[in-house]
């Protein structure tokens, strides 16, 4: 027995596939939302923190930019490190990434724990009767349709996995795995942000010593220029001295303004190093530091601990014991699983339902065949198990080279300071004879600037290979990883 006609029926049918379209339709102007770069912006420099407007709040908010800004006192390397360990986004990221794998262990280690739901609902229906053909001919009044007819549940279902083969284990050992790497890389992530702030502290400290060293040279540039110039007078030289003098002032003034600009350069990178804006003006504690002879290292012995501290060979072992997991839950696939379900409900055809409905049993899951994807599955993950364990020995040869490469040159800048305090110790007793020789007329104008040039020269290559060493004490403790982050 059929109810209804044709026509209203397509209708029907019609009025749906409208407004299945019109929805449908409606999801192709849907457009992600893009933040305004305006909330990227680093943080104003530390003197607008500093505003009257903002003392309450900076009062009740203690930051370690308060340490830094426009009449504060010089802050230190430590400082530094500290500030940006704090402020800069890439340690945010390294950090929410760690978040990010300890919640992948906490849903790894949800298959422990059985699945509980509710479900509810209303259906209303009219369904055709497939009746076995003696029924029908035994009772051909039954009708063939059931309903139209109310369907009222609703009912609390759980699922629990007896025994997977040990899936579950192995997918929470990989979880954990995955942590472990995420931990590591931020570790590296960290040396690495505080070498680089060593890095650019060093290299801030150098041009402004550079600086002093361009605004001396400059100074007695324009003493000889005035040296010139008396003697010139004096008819003791020719007007050529003074010439040659003036270019020579000239071009010191010119290697001042460099050195002026490599100091605003330096600082721009200091501050972003420490996730500041790049205009963000301080002063840096510039204070030389006690240096130490490399030739008191033990290379063996360093080279034995870098291979436990370095986090990025740590994080190369957890990758190995990540895929090692990875072959066993690939494995766990051949075996069988066994799970247990439980359901209690009421339905009826009237709100609220009174008719009971419950189950409960326990079933067995084994695939027979897959089409061999679970033995390509197999063997992919072995295969990236045998990649991770190259990568891991890899990692630990760039590690080893590192610290050898270090070494080498934390000896040769250490050497390179000894020697520039003797070159600047004889350029500037070349200074002071050449000057004495043209004061009384035995020497020329052109062997007194070649030995103010070379003073210059000496001066700038001291400072230079001072910090120079600096950086090298830093990049051999960072080669290490041991370099100090708190």
């Amino acid at each position: 027995m059929r109810h209804g006609t044709f026509g209203t029926g397509m209708y029907k049918w019609l009025l749906l596939c409208f407004v299945g379209g019109a929805l449908t339709g409606c999801g192709a102007y849907y457009q992600p939302v893009v933040p305004p770069v305006e909330s990227y912006l680093p943080s104003p420099p530390p003197e607008r923190l500093h505003s009257p407007s903002d003392e309450a709040e900076m009062e009740a908010e203690e930051e370690p930019l308060e340490e830094i800004g426009e009449g504060r006192a010089a802050v230190s390397l430590e400082t530094c490190v500290r500030i940006a360990l704090d402020k800069n986004p890439s340690m945010r990221a390294a950090e929410a990434g760690v978040r990010v794998a300890k919640e992948g262990v906490g849903e790894a280690r949800a298959p422990y724990f059985p699945d509980v739901g509710i479900s509810t609902g209303y259906h209303r229906f009219q369904r055709h009767a497939f009746l076995p053909n003696g029924l029908t001919d035994i009772r051909s009044g039954i009708p063939s349709v059931i309903g139209p007819t109310d369907d009222w549940n609703g009912a609390v279902n759980s699922r629990f996995i007896l025994f997977d083969s040990g899936e579950r284990r192995a997918q929470l050992k990989s979880a954990m795995a995955r942590q472990g790497v995420a931990e590591e890389e931020a570790a590296r992530i960290q040396q690495d942000l505080a070498f680089n702030v060593h890095q650019t502290y060093y290299g801030l400290v150098a041009a402004m010593e550079n600086r002093d060293v361009a605004r001396k040279n400059l100074e007695l540039a324009e003493n000889h220029l005035h040296l010139a110039q008396e003697r010139k007078a004096a008819g003791a030289v020719p007007k050529a001295d003074v010439l040659r003098a003036q270019v020579e002032v000239a071009d010191r003034r010119l290697a001042l303004v460099r050195a002026e600009n490599l100091v605003r350069i330096t600082q721009g990178q200091l501050s972003t190093s420490m996730g500041l804006p790049v205009e963000t003006h301080f002063e840096v504690d510039a204070r030389p530091e006690e240096m130490i002879s490399p030739q008191a290292i033990d290379l063996d012995a360093a080279l034995g601990e870098a291979v436990h501290l370095r986090p990025e060979i740590k994080a190369a072992l957890r990758r190995v014991a990540s895929a090692g997991t990875a072959v066993e839950s690939a494995k766990s696939a051949f075996g069988p699983k066994i799970k247990a379900e439980a359901g209690y409900g009421w339905r009826d055809s009237e709100f609220l339902p009174q008719d009971e409905e419950w189950l409960a049993g326990v079933f067995v899951e084994l695939p027979l065949f897959t089409g061999f994807s679970r033995i390509h599955k197999l063997a992919g993950k072995k295969a990236e198990l045998s990649k991770e364990e190259a990568t891991a020995r890899q990692v630990v040869l760039d590690v080893q080279r590192e610290v050898w490469t270090a070494h080498s040159e934390f000896k040769e800048a250490y050497e390179a300071v000894q020697a520039s305090e003797v070159l600047v110790k004889d350029a500037e007793e070349g200074m002071r004879t050449t000057q004495e020789r043209y004061e009384v007329g035995a020497g020329t104008i052109n062997d007194l600037l070649d030995a103010q040039t070379a003073l210059a020269r000496a001066e700038t290559s001291r400072v230079e290979a001072r910090w120079n060493y600096h950086i090298a004490r830093s990049a051999f403790d960072r080669s290490i990883g041991r370099m100090a982050v708190e």
